[in-house]
This record gives C-alpha cells, structure tokens and sequence, in this order.
C-alpha cells in the first residue's frame, strides 16, 4: 500500500511540474488567439471597405442577414470587422471585443444559405479562440491586464494613504 502510495505521489508532482510549465504559456496562447482571430477579422473588414460596391451587392443578394436592411448590416458588420479586431488585437476591452466578433462570426454563419465544410470548420476554430477570450480575458500581454495592475496599485496607494492619516484632536 505505501508503495502506489509513494508511486502516486511521484506522479502527482511530476505532473504539476509538467503543468505549471505549460500553464506560463497561457498568455503567449491568448495573445495568439486574439491576433489569428483578429487579423481574420480585420482583413476581411478591409476587403469590404475596399470593395464598397461589391460589399453591399453579396449583403443585398448573398447574405441574409436577420431583421436588418441590407445597407444597415453592411455598415454595422463592416464597422464591427474593423474595430472589434483592432480592440481585440491591442487587449483593450478584450472581452466585450471578442464577445461582438463570437456574435459577428455566428450572424456570418447563419446569415449563408450554403457553407462550405472548410469555411464552417473555419468559423467553429474562431468561435472557439473567441469564447477563451471571453472566459479567460485577454492574457498577460493585453493592455486590460495593464489597466488592471494600475487600477489595484491605485486603490493599494488609496487605502495605504487613509491608513496613515493621523487623526487630529478636535
């Protein structure tokens, strides 16, 4: 018995060893997933802007977007390729950024009568970095987890000043 103890124990610590190394890549993972997943995004805003005629032709004939004039989702998608990403990108606001890309790429997929099995493999990748972006943050390397670190040093400073004020008799 104290033998699989010790041998469980063994492989206990060999796994945390293992684990505590793979989890300091995180960040490094987050900041790749917020700028696959954003470039996708930004490019395609940009070829839509660039290709202002033909953009709002595929919304008017090939995308059917729910409850929206056709002009209107053109606008309010394209506006969304291009900021949501940059936003995405930079780690400001990551998750609200990534959140408005997860339903941009979920009103893209529902909006095409015909989807290729690539392009919607494609979608379901994006939609997952997204939904991590979402649920984990930005990572380390975003300027949310800069604004953060500056906000608690802040408020640290804050209550460190309260808790040396000296009361005065009255």
């Amino acid at each position: 018995m104290n033998n699989s103890n010790s041998l469980l124990t063994s492989a206990n610590q060999v796994y945390r060893r293992i684990a505590d190394k793979v989890s300091t890549l995180a960040p490094v993972t987050l900041l790749a997933a917020r700028f696959y997943v954003g470039w996708a995004f930004f490019s395609s805003g940009l070829t839509k802007l660039n290709n202002w005629d033909s953009t709002l032709f595929l919304f008017e004939e090939e995308y059917s977007v729910p409850l929206l004039p056709y002009e209107l989702a053109a606008y309010l998608g394209t506006a969304a390729e291009i900021v949501l990403p940059l936003l995405l990108m930079a780690g400001l606001a990551s998750r609200f950024s990534a959140l408005g890309l997860f339903l941009v790429n979920i009103v893209a997929v529902i909006s095409l009568e015909d989807i290729a099995a690539a392009a919607y493999a494609q979608h379901v990748l994006w939609a997952t970095l997204l939904l991590q972006v979402v649920i984990f943050s930005g990572g380390r390397f975003a300027v949310d987890h800069l604004v953060k670190r500056q906000l608690a040093k802040d408020e640290m400073c804050k209550h460190k000043a309260v808790d040396t004020k000296v009361p005065t008799a009255s």
